[in-house]
């Protein structure tokens, strides 16, 4: 072993396979000492008001952090965690136990940069080397086919040229043993109730039991797409609502790193190899390749996504309506689509990809509402929130985004019974609406009263009445989007 010390700063990337920054400390025969920081900044409010962390997020979180903690103590090491700024604990550990380098991935927007900078400052007295990595997408920066500020604003231009022309790196090795840690105070992970917020009930309605972690991610991964040999249909069913495996579900750990993309890359190679290469092995693949284009677009547009405006600088004049926003968020909008899939979000925490396109439209497209008020509720409750997937997709949805085609929107009626053709998922969630029959569930506003008396539904009492008429307000903010776009033409 070296003289050399090396500071591990954990921050989205909890595990221990294919891990740079780890695995050049042991390629350099250094002493490590992993850190993880409970920034308490992340468990403020967010502009709107709401917990910036919420309960399921937080819970995840936790119990993904517990688990790197075991897998470093089953290799011979240990995870020091702190509740503090990470500007404040670094160098204090850096004095502390000599430390010569500090290894971390880094991140690409706003509040994340700012971290970066503030440890920068406070390490800068110290005389220790601070290096960054570049993480948490399938195709490296360093091996894309274009310079980050020449990406392609239209994902379809961005996809075929790194699939022609980019190259992804084979996994990093897993380590086999880490050498201990010298002596200091481990620190404790902080509870819920120590961070603000109450343990969530398990709602047994959920699709799936999500647990935080490496192994919990790893096992997920292989009862998917070994054991339940899932992976063959996975573009047939990836529309789905309801049940464990329509989807993969892997965007939890994905979120928080506990998960390398590039992990997931090579199990799909060795499916091919091993069972079946078709359309649906190379469409999980597709779906990575959107995850990483979202962080690449943060990357070269920086904190445009945050705008009102959006990447495309679009001044449409959202409405800041709160007892609609309301109603949006509790699921009480008189859609059955769009509330079924907000309650499921209340509930668990997650929300497939289907219901999310639906009800973001719903409240941009029929309810005008600021787009960034659904972001910042789905940034609190959503178990997999990723910074970059989520404000992308919210640019995307509200119309302002780089790759926004004009004003399009669900049409709610129409993919509730493309989707959810016999309403077992809506029923699922809306008990009250559980007696009606298939013909009926999706527009229960078209009940007579006579049926609403045979089916035990009163609109208005058991049911809300529509927030909204579904074509006149589409037609409505179709105006208010094409004048705030011929605006921006202008200037």
């Amino acid at each position: 072993m070296s003289d050399k010390r090396v500071l591990i700063w954990y921050r989205n990337d909890l595990r221990v396979h294919d891990h740079e920054p780890l695995h050049l400390a042991v390629k350099a025969q250094a002493e490590i000492i992993p850190v993880y920081c409970f920034d308490p900044r992340q468990f403020g409010k967010t502009s709107f008001g709401f917990p910036k962390t919420g309960v399921f997020r937080a819970q995840f979180l936790l119990e993904s952090v517990t688990d790197l903690r075991n897998s470093l103590r089953k290799l011979g090491s240990d995870l020091i965690v702190r509740y503090d700024f990470p500007e404040v604990v670094i160098p204090e550990i850096v004095k502390q136990l000599e430390i010569d380098e500090v290894y971390y991935y880094r991140e690409v927007t706003s509040e994340e940069l700012a971290v970066e900078t503030a440890l920068k400052k406070a390490l800068k007295p110290l005389d220790v080397a601070l290096k960054s990595y570049w993480g948490a997408t399938l195709y490296d920066i360093d091996d894309l086919p274009f310079a980050a500020n020449q990406l392609p604003e239209v994902f379809t231009q961005f996809r075929k040229q790194v699939e022609k022309n980019g190259t992804i790196y084979a996994s990093f090795p897993t380590p086999q043993r880490l050498p201990s840690l010298p002596k200091i105070e481990l620190g404790e992970l902080p509870t819920l109730q120590e961070l603000g917020l109450e343990t969530p009930p398990f709602d047994q309605r959920s699709v799936l039991k999500f647990q935080g972690g490496e192994t919990a991610g790893i096992a997920r991964l292989t009862d998917y797409i070994w054991e339940q040999d899932c992976l063959k249909d996975y573009k047939q069913t990836r529309n789905g609502m309801l049940g464990a495996n329509y989807s993969s579900k892997f965007s939890p750990w994905l979120a928080l790193g506990c998960l390398s993309p590039r992990f997931i890359y090579d199990q799909v190679q060795d499916y091919e190899e091993q069972r079946v290469k078709n359309d649906s092995t190379y469409w999980l693949v597709f779906e990575l390749l959107w995850r990483d284009y979202f962080r690449f677009i943060c990357l070269k547009h920086g904190n445009k996504i945050f705008r009102l405006s959006g990447l495309q600088g679009v001044p449409i004049p959202w409405k800041e309506d709160w007892e609609r926003f309301e109603k949006w968020r509790t699921g009480t909008t008189g859609f059955p689509l769009v509330d079924a899939n907000m309650r499921e979000l209340a509930a668990t925490g997650f929300m497939s990809n289907r219901g999310r396109q639906n009800v973001a439209s719903f409240l941009t497209k029929n309810l005008g509402i600021n787009w960034k008020m659904g972001a910042e509720w789905f940034e609190s409750l959503l178990v997999d929130y990723d910074v970059c997937s989520n404000w992308g997709n919210w640019n995307y949805t509200a119309g302002v985004g780089n790759d926004a085609r004009g004003f399009r929107y669900f049409n709610i009626p129409k993919q509730a019974k493309d989707y959810d053709s016999n309403g077992d998922y809506v029923k699922h969630w809306l008990p009250e609406l559980a007696a009606l029959p298939a013909s009926k569930v999706h527009e229960p506003w078209m009940l007579q009263p006579v049926e609403q008396k045979r089916f035990g539904v009163q609109l208005g009492v058991d049911y809300p009445n529509p927030v909204v008429d579904l074509m006149k307000s589409v037609q409505s903010n179709k105006k208010s989007y094409e004048a705030a776009l011929s605006k921006a033409k202008r200037f």
